[in-house]
C-alpha cells in the first residue's frame, strides 16, 4: 500500500465511527487547550508584574523599614517588622547622596473621602512633587503637588480619574474642595487614567503632601522611600552610600532593607516562571491521559475490525502496512484533537484578555510548540501497541472474527 492509500484508509476508518472518534478528539483537544490557556495565564501574570516594575524606571532603589536578613529577596521583604521608623528627615538626608536624581518619601493609608454629598473609602498616598516623575504618572487636568518643604502640611490634593467621575461627574474638579478624613483639601490636579498598579488602582487614589498624610493618619512613619539614580551603573555605589547614611542616623544599625528593581524583577520572574512551568506540567498530564485514551480506543478498534484486518492480509497487505494503517489513524485523530485544542486554547486566552485587559495573556510560543509536540508524540507512541497487535493477528483466524 502506498502512502496515499494508507492515508485514505485511515481517514475512512476514523470517520466510520464518528462517536468514538469525536470523544477521542475531544479528550486530546481539552488537554491541548488546557496547556495553551494555563501557560497564557501564567505568562500573562509574569509579564504584567514585570511590566509594573519596569514602569517605575530602571534606576530605582526602594528603602523599606525593617531589616531582612540572609541573602536574596523574599516576599516577606515587603512587610517587615521595624525597630525604628523611617521618617521625613531620613528621606531628606538621602537627597544629598551623589548620583541621586530624585527622592520621594511615601506614606499611605485608607480613609473616607467626601464631595458633593458623595462618600467613599479610598487609599490616600502622601508624597512629594518628585513622585509623579519616579512613578511615570501624568496629569490630565491641573497640576501635581507643588515642590515645597516636605514638613509643611499643604491642604491640596490630586485625585484619580475614577474618583473625579464618581464625585464630580462631568464638572471640572479643579479648585473644588474635598474632605479627606477630617481635613478639607483643595483639588489641584487629576491623574491621567492608568488602571490597576502594584500598590492600588491608580485611578482611585488621592495624593496629598506627605506631611498632610502623616497628620491625617496621626503617624510619623513612612511606608517607604523611593530613590531614583541618574543611571543603572550608579545603583550599587548609591546603595552603599545610602546604607552608610542610614547607619549613621540610626545609631550604627542598618535597620532598613534596600531593594533594587533588578532584585525584585529577578525574584518575581523566578517565582512566576516556576509557576508557569508547574501549570504546564499539570496540563501536560492531560495530554498523556489523552494519549492513553488513544491507545485504548485503538485497541478496541483492533478487536472490532479483526475480520477487516484478516481480509487485508489475505489480499497481500504486509504486517508493516497494517501497522502503518493503525499508526496513521491514531496520528490523524491526535492531530485533529491537537489542532482543535490549539484553536480552543487561543479562544480561551482571547477571552481572558477581553475580560481582564490589563493581563497580557498570550501563550508563549515555546509552550505551544511543546504542547503540539507532546500531543502528536503521545498519539503516535500510544498508537504503536494497537498497531503491533493488529499486525500480529493470524490472517485465517482474523477472517473468522477470532
Amino acid at each position: 500500500m502506498n502512502p496515499s492509500d494508507t492515508l485514505r484508509f485511515a481517514v475512512r476508518a476514523a470517520f466510520s465511527h464518528p462517536l468514538r472518534s469525536s470523544l477521542l478528539v475531544l479528550a486530546m483537544s481539552i488537554g491541548m487547550a488546557a496547556v495553551v490557556i494555563l501557560t497564557a495565564l501564567g505568562d500573562g501574570m509574569r509579564n504584567y508584574i514585570v511590566g509594573q516594575f519596569v514602569s517605575l524606571g530602571s534606576n530605582l532603589i526602594i528603602v523599606m523599614p525593617g531589616r531582612t536578613e540572609t541573602g536574596g529577596l523574599k516576599l516577606g521583604s515587603f512587610a517587615t517588622n521595624t525597630p525604628r521608623d523611617l521618617t521625613i528627615e531620613d528621606a531628606n538626608s538621602l537627597q544629598r547622596v551623589d548620583h541621586v536624581r530624585r527622592v520621594a518619601p511615601v506614606s499611605a493609608g485608607n480613609t473616607e473621602v467626601a464631595a458633593n454629598g458623595r462618600l467613599r473609602e479610598v487609599m490616600v498616598i502622601g508624597t512629594t512633587a518628585n513622585y509623579i516623575d519616579i512613578r511615570r504618572f501624568s496629569i490630565s487636568q491641573g497640576r501635581f503637588l507643588p515642590d515645597e518643604d516636605w514638613n509643611r502640611s499643604g491642604y491640596v490634593a490630586v485625585i484619580g480619574s475614577t474618583l473625579q467621575n464618581e464625585l464630580f461627574g462631568d464638572k471640572s474638579p479643579i479648585g473644588q474642595m474635598i474632605r479627606v478624613g477630617d481635613n478639607r483639601l483643595r483639588i489641584i490636579g487629576v491623574l491621567s487614567p492608568a488602571g490597576q498598579g502594584l500598590e492600588s488602582n491608580t485611578d482611585e487614589l488621592v495624593i496629598v503632601p506627605v506631611a498632610t498624610s502623616l497628620a491625617i493618619f496621626n503617624t510619623n512613619t513612612l511606608l517607604h522611600i523611593l530613590i531614583e539614580t541618574i543611571d543603572r551603573d550608579t545603583i550599587e555605589p548609591v546603595k552603599a552610600k545610602l546604607e552608610q547614611i542610614i547607619r549613621t542616623r540610626h545609631t550604627g544599625e542598618l535597620d532598613v532593607t534596600l531593594i533594587t528593581q533588578d532584585a525584585v524583577l529577578s525574584t518575581f520572574d523566578r517565582i512566576l516562571s516556576a509557576t508557569t512551568m508547574g501549570l504546564v506540567g499539570i496540563a501536560a498530564i492531560s495530554l498523556v491521559v489523552a494519549g492513553i485514551l488513544v491507545m485504548n480506543v485503538m485497541l478496541v478498534a483492533v478487536t472490532q475490525r479483526t475480520a477487516e484486518i484478516g481480509l487485508l492480509k489475505a489480499l497481500g497487505a504486509s504486517n508493516r502496512s497494517i501497522m502503518h494503517l493503525f499508526i496513521t489513524e491514531a496520528t490523524l485523530l491526535s492531530l485533529m484533537g491537537t489542532l482543535s485544542g490549539f484553536i480552543l486554547g487561543h479562544l480561551g486566552a482571547w477571552s481572558i484578555r477581553l475580560n481582564w485587559p490589563i493581563l497580557p495573556a498570550w501563550p508563549p510560543a515555546w509552550a505551544v510548540a511543546a504542547a503540539l509536540g507532546v500531543a502528536l508524540c503521545s498519539g503516535l507512541v500510544f498508537g504503536v501497541m494497537p498497531a503491533q497487535r493488529a499486525a500480529a493477528l493470524d490472517p485465517v483466524l482474523a477472517l473468522t472474527g477470532h
